[in-house]
């Protein structure tokens, strides 16, 4: 079972002078393919002036995307997404521009330039850590609150809402529904019987 994963923790960039070519990273995060290919475009439509905007996009769980805009095959939108996924980070999108220094670069120095650029603007953003949650609903009789809520807290879940009628309505974010689900039965004695949604992702304390 996944676990979680990881994403920008905001936005990065860098600049990186390679043979007197410069390299610029912008990275940023995104939930959708939609989002990623909009910035995309607000990069080439900023630096349209450059003569390669390359660029590489991953989103939660299995897309991966990318591009060397001109650049030799392999040489640039590749080694970029490289990066990422060594470091298994997703729901990013990074463009690294170069304004070539009239110098050829080669496969190997592009490469370089290129996953360096993109390592560095991913350092400046930092990482956080998206848990797998499950989403959990139950009614309480009053007598019984209480008790059920240590039990929530005790077990690392979070209490996301309530509302109180001729019952105690809460909802709840667990990392295990199943469990703790099983665990509030047995409290109370059959009478509470949690009913479990949607995963959701989301970070953690």
């Amino acid at each position: 079972m996944n676990d979680g994963f990881r994403i920008p923790a905001g936005s990065g960039e860098s600049e990186l002078t390679e043979k007197r070519s410069r390299f610029l990273a912008h990275l940023r995060t995104v939930e959708t393919e939609d989002e990623a290919k909009a910035f995309i475009q607000a990069m080439k439509r900023e630096f349209h002036d450059a003569r390669h905007n390359c660029w590489c996009y991953r989103i939660h769980p299995s897309v991966d995307r990318f591009s060397d805009d001109g650049e030799p095959s392999g040489s640039a939108g590749m080694p970029m997404l490289e990066v990422f996924r060594r470091e298994e980070v997703f729901n990013l999108v990074c463009v690294v521009t170069r304004y070539f220094g009239g110098v050829l670069l080669g496969t190997g120095g592009l490469s370089r330039a290129y996953s360096g650029a993109a390592k560095q603007a991913l350092t400046e953003a930092g990482t956080v850590f998206l848990g797998r949650r499950q989403q959990l609903s139950l009614q309480c009789p009053y007598a019984l609150s209480e008790r059920i809520r240590s039990l929530i807290s005790s077990a690392g879940a979070e209490i996301t809402g309530f509302d109180y009628g001729e019952a105690v309505c809460m909802t709840v974010l667990a990392p295990d529904a199943e469990m703790l689900a099983q665990q509030i039965r047995e409290l109370s004695g059959g009478r509470v019987s949690p009913s479990i949604g949607e995963t959701v992702y989301g970070g953690l304390g």
